[in-house]
């Protein structure tokens, strides 16, 4: 069964200290993902503006725009994976409208199967069972169970 948003374990827990903005931040708890076939790794998801954590394993940005505000020191990233992000037609297209996140959804899945996407999709599985699953993807959408690393996620539990 693949993973949706809903079906993900989603065990965030606001964190004690506030954004600039004065919002609460919430960060997606590890979790194991464990499907059919699954690599049954504790991969997690969380948004770059969150910070580096020692829990975090293996850092990887997976948005194709480098996030606003964030400097390279900042990120702490080990890889930064343009390739395999949504493309600039279907990320402008959606526009982070969660009305259209299903067929975002879709469309992503079918950029993922092919083209550039496939290889990087294929190197992004096997950066994360090269680390044993221990590994965030972050990304810089505001929303954060509308995005691509949610997708993302789902394509890791059914690999």
């Amino acid at each position: 069964m693949a993973a949706t948003p809903s079906s993900i374990t989603d065990s965030r827990q606001p964190a004690s200290a506030k954004m600039d903005t004065g919002v609460p931040r919430f960060v997606w708890a590890r979790h194991s993902v464990n499907g059919a076939g699954g690599m049954g790794m504790p991969v997690s998801i969380k948004r770059i503006y969150e910070g580096a954590s020692e829990d975090d394993g293996i850092r990887i940005l997976v948005d194709r725009v480098w996030p606003r505000g964030v400097s390279r020191e900042e990120a702490k990233l080990d890889h930064w994976m343009k390739e395999v992000a949504p493309s600039a037609d279907l990320r402008k297209w959606f526009g982070h409208d969660q009305d259209r996140f299903g067929e975002f959804r879709e469309r992503y899945l079918d950029e993922l199967a092919g083209g550039i996407q496939k290889s990087g999709l294929e190197r992004l599985k096997k950066i994360v069972a090269e680390n044993r699953g221990n590994a965030t993807l972050l990304y810089g959408a505001k929303d954060e169970t509308h995005n691509q690393a949610v997708v993302l996620m789902e394509v890791l539990e059914d690999s």
